[in-house]
């Protein structure tokens, strides 16, 4: 059985999961459900990282009380907040940053609470992956998300090989501790193709770069890199 809610005439429901975008990094990217929800509407809010959440929470006034739900305590506490879904209290479901569920822990309890029949609402808003791709320059239409690659080179360049075969526009997450190694990956299964490497997306020091990949590369040979990248190939 699927419930779903209509998205006007806000009214906060019992016992509901709602999915909360956040900001990527200006704090002023947030919607004004977004800032109804996670004030009023829900008795707690699941956090990737209640420090990082605390920042936006304080610059909108919200006191609702927070709770961890990261990776490594995602099985223990997953129960935890179904139980309090099943007892009629409402959650919030936030990451550090943008829509829950894309490459984080959210898609587990996204998951659970269907499983168990509990409401979801999606609450819309700045996603990291749609960002980088329309300020990429490349084709829109139709594109794939592979979120991080395998940090084993031989994996990631078969995975590459595949990308390359489907002609599609691909969007990848990568560390800044392992962007070098991806490019050298990219040059040898593409080629010395355009791409787009974006950091820092709506901050202060927001950078986009779109040149070939053997550019980029010596770029960062010579410039440490810094911050979470986003590659648009």
């Amino acid at each position: 059985m699927v419930y779903t809610t209509p998205a006007d005439n806000f009214v906060a429901m019992p016992g509901t999961l709602y999915i909360v975008s956040t900001p990527i990094g200006n704090l002023t990217d947030i919607t004004l459900r977004a800032i109804e929800t996670l004030k009023g509407a829900v008795d707690l809010i699941a956090c990737e990282d209640t420090r990082h959440t605390k920042i936006l929470l304080d610059r909108y006034g919200i006191k609702t009380p927070t709770t961890s739900f990261f990776e490594h305590n995602k099985i223990q506490k997953a129960g935890y907040l179904l139980n309090k879904l099943k007892e009629g209290k409402s959650i919030a479901l936030v990451s550090d940053a943008g829509t829950p569920g894309i490459s984080d822990p959210g898609y587990n309890m996204i998951k659970l609470a269907i499983d168990h029949n509990i409401p979801l609402v999606a609450i819309p808003g700045p996603s990291a992956v749609i960002t980088a791709l329309v300020v990429s320059g490349k084709p829109t239409h139709k594109f794939a998300f592979e979120g991080f690659l395998s940090n084993k080179s031989a994996a990631r360049k078969k995975r590459l090989r595949i990308l390359k075969e489907e002609g599609r526009t691909v969007v990848l997450y990568e560390s800044p501790h392992r962007i070098i190694k991806l490019l050298e990956d990219i040059l040898e299964v593409y080629g010395d193709v355009e791409i787009a490497l974006a950091r820092e997306l709506t901050k202060k020091f927001e950078d986009v770069r779109r040149g070939k990949a053997s550019a980029l590369l010596g770029h960062f040979k010579i410039t440490r890199p810094r911050g979470e990248f986003i590659a648009v190939i």
